[in-house]
């Protein structure tokens, strides 16, 4: 049998060329530039390899079926909305007098989460990681009608015991309660078939997010997740912020351990939670939530306070990255100083420039990452962003080891702050399900100012000739981790 080499050798290159071509014609439409030259080098380099990789993980939206019913929420969200806006007992929660500037990010925010800001709302900062979990079993001890959690993760370990243990109490009372984890999320932790069958055996109905699934109409890239974290109990009580639903060192193996910080909301912004979970729920069960829970979000519209708010979600089912226009207008807006404390740090483009022109143009810009990297890719990616920011005049803390500073806030001068569930990486920009709250209030942001300060005693500066004088290998691995960063 003869065998051609020469043909064959001839296929291959003709074969890689091929996709070399093909690539500056599909990768490059509505992708940000950073993000298409990441994927033009790979596959320009390894034409074959990058095609499987970009086929299963190259296209940042979700599947054409859950971005129509992403079109459908937001059809059905946007018509309570103008009712809200008809109806004179509920108009008074949406109008509202503000400073020019606080009235460019409402619009923006409405613009893109399709939720207006409400005004009337009492909001709670908690931080100590039991605590969290008190004042929620407390609050569903005391739910009438129905709870309804959503979280990246959850799991049935010594910490969360008690919490199932209400729900399955509030089931007996005839509560309905309804859960949604992230599928992958939850399953990567201990104990996930048993928390499972737990949670049906106590009555509690619930879905696992964005399952797997082979290619075709319900394919998603499987790196898409939901990383929202959100309670609603009885339309009168709401949660948001970093918490997950499990043991405080997450389970790890090494020393590792979390600080977490969530709001606790009365009022009516507790009704755009609801409406983020409904869509949830409605994306994974194809089930719209009964006509007796959903008139409740109408009918509890009640003022807890003097607080204006507004939810934002954000992902890859809206048309744009709702979450990074929002901080990068926030930044651009900020007069005096600007806190900014997450986890996991690396912007594009848009938002380096708002920081660091932010802080060049005289505002006091902090940021507090932590020492110790749990993801480790992420970790040095970030870092090679530091260099630059010191340069602007920024002050970057590093939360000492091994706790990891999981809060997620930025505070803006001294009357808006934003808490949720995002990252300021590509990843939450562009790939996870996030949830952000909008806040215009000065006792929240003296609140959050004063846990800054708390947090600032448990850190290191970094100065930037010490950061200069880093070991060449570590600099090479941030350099690295940061191309990889902008494969999207």
């Amino acid at each position: 049998m003869n065998i051609n080499f020469s043909h064959i050798f001839t296929t291959v290159l003709a074969l890689d060329w091929l996709i070399r071509i093909a690539a500056f014609y599909f990768v490059p439409r509505n992708r940000k530039p950073s993000s298409a030259t990441a994927w033009l080098m790979l596959l320009m380099l390894f034409p074959k390899f990058g095609l499987v990789i970009y086929l299963l993980i190259g296209s940042p939206k979700l599947s054409k079926t859950r971005r129509k019913k992403q079109r459908t929420m937001d059809g059905i969200i946007k018509f309570a909305v103008d009712e809200a806006q008809a109806d004179p007992k509920l108009r008074k929660f949406v109008h509202f007098d503000a400073t020019d500037r606080v009235n460019h990010l409402v619009k923006l925010t409405t613009k893109l989460g399709g939720m207006p800001a409400f005004s009337g709302n009492n909001i709670e900062i908690l931080t100590d990681y039991d605590d969290n979990f008190v004042q929620l079993i407390n609050d569903i001890n005391n739910a009438k009608n129905f709870v309804h959690i959503e979280f990246y993760i959850i799991v049935l370990d010594d910490s969360t015991e008690n919490l199932f243990l209400a729900l399955e109490s509030a089931v007996k009372r005839g509560v309905k309660v309804r859960v949604l984890f992230d599928a992958l999320g939850s399953r990567r932790r201990p104990g996930y078939e048993i928390m499972n069958k737990t949670l049906t055996d106590i009555g509690v109905e619930w879905h696992a997010m964005l399952p797997l699934h082979l290619p075709g109409p319900k394919f998603n890239r499987p790196d898409l997740r939901n990383h929202r974290k959100i309670v609603v109990i009885d339309s009168s009580i709401g949660y948001t912020g970093s918490l997950n639903l499990i043991k405080r060192n997450y389970h790890r193996h090494d020393d590792i351990y979390y600080d977490e910080l969530m709001v606790r909301v009365r009022g009516p912004v507790v009704t755009q939670l609801h409406a983020a979970f409904i869509t949830d729920w409605y994306s994974e069960s194809n089930e719209m939530i009964g006509e007796g829970e959903a008139s409740e979000m109408t009918l509890m519209i009640e003022s807890a306070g003097s607080t204006l708010a507004q939810v934002m979600p954000s992902g890859p089912g809206y048309e744009y990255d709702n979450n990074l226009m929002l901080f990068t207008a926030l930044i651009h807006s900020a007069n005096k100083k600007i806190v900014i404390v997450n986890p996991y740090f690396v912007p594009d483009d848009s938002l380096m420039i708002a920081i660091t022109s932010a802080a060049q143009r005289g505002v006091e810009v902090t940021m507090i990452n932590s020492e110790v990297m749990d993801q480790p890719m992420v970790g040095h990616a970030q870092r090679s962003y530091y260099e630059e920011l010191l340069k602007a005049g920024v002050k970057i803390l590093l939360y000492d080891r091994p706790i990891l500073l999981h809060s997620k806030y930025i505070t803006v001068d001294d009357d808006i702050a934003v808490v949720g569930s995002s990252n300021l990486d590509m990843r939450s920009f562009q790939l996870d399900l996030e949830v952000t709250m909008l806040i215009f209030d000065k006792k929240v942001v003296e609140r959050l100012d004063e846990i800054t300060k708390v947090y600032s005693k448990t850190t290191k500066i970094i100065d930037l000739k010490a950061w200069h004088a880093r070991p060449k290998s570590a600099i090479i691995l941030d350099n690295i981790a940061r191309l990889t960063a902008a494969l999207q």
